[in-house]
């Protein structure tokens, strides 16, 4: 007797068990809350003009926030794509992940140059030439001032931005270049008391080798400061101009 009641329970049981792991097993994935969003800004360090407050604002404003939300119904494209529409951000990236959370990775826009134009412009070119609203917080890039439109930044200035990026003397030694009303440069250095000046904005990688030998076979032996004036616009040729005594 207490054997064939012992086994009645334990079928109660284990139809008690099968009811409940079905209920679970077949509960579908789709229905479950997203627990929350995993969130992480790029370049972090080194750039600090979108913060994870910022994306969560944006996407509650929108309201898209995906926490809380049915997996399901979450769209990760309309994500991104709002979150790219952020003026400092320049990419992002969302999927979901395990343990029904959405994983955000956001990518900063990296300034390049600054530029002051004297028609009143005030902005920056970031590393992919796009024009970047300034922002309120100190940024170390050369500036760049004078006579620029949009057009001769996004194409001109933004190829001299990138032949600088990639030369770290140059990147480290051009403090300001200068925009005359023929569409000239003029680079003032962080070392030396001299203006370089390099003619139309072409030949980059010609103009600054031939200076850099300049600077070795030159201005090593003679002083940084002997010159006031060094131009290196012709092929073949650089003409300083002595400092008046």
């Amino acid at each position: 007797m207490i054997k064939r009641i012992l086994i009645c329970c334990l079928l109660v049981l284990v139809s008690c068990y099968i009811v409940v792991a079905v209920t679970v097993f077949n509960r579908k994935p789709a229905e479950e809350k997203c627990q929350s969003m995993e969130l992480t800004i790029q370049d972090s360090v080194d750039f600090n003009f979108v913060t994870a407050k910022d994306i969560e604002t944006l996407l509650k404003t929108k309201r898209i926030l995906p926490t809380g939300k049915p997996m399901g119904a979450i769209n990760v494209r309309l994500l991104e794509e709002t979150i790219a529409q952020h003026p400092f951000v320049s990419e992002a990236e969302c999927y979901l992940t395990s343990g029904n959370k959405v994983s955000v990775n956001v990518w900063q826009r990296i300034p390049l140059l600054r530029i002051m134009s004297d028609n009143g412009d005030n902005y920056y070119i970031d590393n992919k030439g796009q024009i970047m609203p300034k922002v309120n917080r100190p940024v170390h890039v050369t500036v760049a001032t004078g006579t620029i439109d949009r057009k001769f930044a996004q194409k001109e200035l933004f190829a001299l931005g990138k032949y600088l990026q990639s030369n770290p003397f140059w990147n480290a030694q051009v403090e300001q270049i200068h925009v005359n009303s023929q569409k000239e440069l003029e680079i003032a250095p962080r070392v030396g008391n001299h203006i370089l000046f390099l003619g139309k904005a072409e030949d980059y990688d010609e103009k600054f080798s031939k200076l850099q030998t300049f600077y070795k076979e030159a201005l090593n032996h003679v002083g940084w400061n002997k010159y006031q004036r060094i131009s290196i616009e012709f092929k073949n040729q650089i003409i300083g101009t002595k400092k008046e005594k």
